[in-house]
């Protein structure tokens, strides 16, 4: 998958110095491809890959247009690609032409799309019209003849391995990297029986399916749209894919949009395969469930593990999605995964935060326990350690309070060090609020940490989080003083309206 909207400019030496340490060269490979298609030592312009294992670049000769090139080391899905992509062009379908491919299929060039993809287009005024032009086309790729393309997967059917594969992706990398409590056994029931009735699909109903058909995927450019991802297709039920477009995390649709999207999907489709509308639809939601449950599975990997910021700012938004499912009744029938679906959801992993503005996370905390986590995505923000202060929690007398008390707070004050250090971290913080707030930035999180994150972090971070929404009202503060329980908000925007 491209992702032109986060690309990055790397210098060719440095790429060539960090996968040759690898045990080969991505850059070499494609630049030699290109040499031998074109006689030309192209420019290479190194493409982020998001989620991928896949090495892309933009390939330029003067006087030549650009091409894309992939590498990748998974040799079968490569191939896959590169056949699937013959076939579905000539059947007509808005699929990127492969100009060359090397002798083992480790890399090839292909048309270039653009850097404009569909996610990057849901906010203007034709979002409706390009994701009701992109289900009419999906329509088109799903319903070329089976024979066509069936010795070209390198993956098998869509069946019940898959299903619970992805199921059990779903509990270890999301629910027990958020540390979730479920019971074993009933959540593999509901497994179960949301599998069959996944799996269950009428043959009418089958044809190629997509598996990752969302808008990152879908180019848009001056000849219309083209699709760029869909090496991991398969024989599979034909709803899955618009599911999985329409319930795309940051794709943003309301469920309006969706119903309507929908009609117009089934209409195309009970054109081509001679199927009711009511009857293609009638999985909707079980698809919903099971794409919302997989997405976040790689949301936990690539985002809580792996820390990658765009995984970690979708989960709020697929939960959110996960809740509607709660709502309207999609999880009645699986009540152990209703159960700690409704406990994710009411987590902190599903708080968004309110408004458009900024918000300053201060928390206390024990660094016996950790840093705190930082569900933003950016990484960025400040940690002061607070264990060179004098210790209240030495004595017996103030062990069991904390530094919201007065005992405690009078403690470290007499000495005077902790008012020296909040000032020199407010000095130091302040800087950063004012120009966050200058830049439209959402997120800046803040630390205070000592040995047991109950007196002198929770002092200071109080402190400092009082006297940074008295300086700055337009920015949201949430304080946290995270080993004590206790949240509060300052600035909220929402309970001033």
């Amino acid at each position: 998958m491209i992702e032109d909207t986060d690309m990055k400019k790397c210098s060719l030496e440095s790429d060539e110095g960090r996968t040759q340490q690898a045990g080969g060269s991505p850059v070499q490979a494609v630049r030699s491809l290109y040499i031998n298609k074109y006689g030309e030592d192209p420019h290479v312009e190194v493409l982020d890959g998001a989620g991928s294992d896949r090495r892309y670049f933009r390939l330029t000769f003067s006087g030549k247009p650009s091409v894309i090139a992939t590498w990748g080391e998974n040799i079968a899905e490569n191939m896959a690609f590169v056949s699937m992509a013959k076939t579905f062009r000539k059947n007509g379908c808005p699929v990127p032409e492969i100009y060359a491919e090397n002798s083992d299929c480790s890399a090839y060039l292909q048309e270039d799309f653009g850097g404009c993809n569909l996610l990057s287009c849901l906010g203007g005024p034709d979002r409706m019209m390009l994701s009701a032009e992109s289900l009419r086309l999906l329509v088109g790729i799903q319903t070329v003849d089976e024979d066509e393309w069936k010795d070209e997967v390198y993956v098998p059917e869509f069946g019940a391995r898959q299903v619970m594969w992805d199921l059990n992706y779903f509990k270890y990398e999301f629910l027990k990297t958020c540390g979730f409590v479920f019971d074993e056994d009933s959540l593999e029931d509901d497994f179960e029986s949301l599998c069959g009735a996944l799996t269950g699909c009428r043959e009418e109903l089958k044809g190629f399916m997509c598996r990752d058909f969302q808008s990152r995927n879908i180019m848009v450019g001056p000849s219309g749209l083209g699709f760029i991802d869909f090496q991991g297709g398969r024989k599979g039920p034909l709803l899955y894919d618009a599911v999985s477009f329409l319930w795309q995390a940051k794709a943003g649709f309301t469920s309006e949009e969706r119903e309507k999207l929908l009609a117009a999907y089934a209409a195309r489709l009970s054109s081509v395969r001679g199927v009711g509308c009511e009857e293609i639809l009638e999985g909707v939601s079980r698809f919903a469930l099971f794409r919302t449950l997989q997405v976040l599975g790689a949301y936990g990997l690539r985002g809580l593990v792996e820390r990658r910021a765009h995984f970690i700012e979708s989960i709020p938004l697929a939960l959110a999605n996960l809740k509607e499912l709660i709502d309207d009744g999609s999880l009645d029938a699986y009540p152990e995964l209703k159960r700690v679906c409704v406990q994710a959801v009411g987590s902190r992993y599903g708080l968004v935060d309110k408004g458009s503005g900024l918000t300053v996370k201060v928390y206390s905390f024990s660094y016996k326990k950790g840093y705190p986590e930082d569900l933003s995505g950016n990484g960025g923000g400040f940690m002061f350690d607070c264990r060179g202060m004098h210790n209240p929690g030495r004595y017996d007398r103030y062990k069991p309070l904390t530094g919201l008390d007065a005992p405690v707070r009078e403690f470290l004050e007499d000495r005077g060090e902790v008012g020296e250090f909040v000032s020199k971290s407010l000095s130091m913080v302040s800087p950063s609020v004012s120009r966050y707030l200058q830049r439209g930035f959402s997120s800046l999180q803040i630390g205070f940490g000592c040995t047991g994150g109950r007196h002198r972090s929770v002092y200071c971070a109080e402190s400092l989080a009082g006297q940074l929404a008295e300086r700055f009202p337009s920015a949201r503060i949430e304080l946290v003083h995270r080993e004590q329980g206790i949240v509060k908000i300052y600035n909220d925007k929402e309970e001033g309206e």
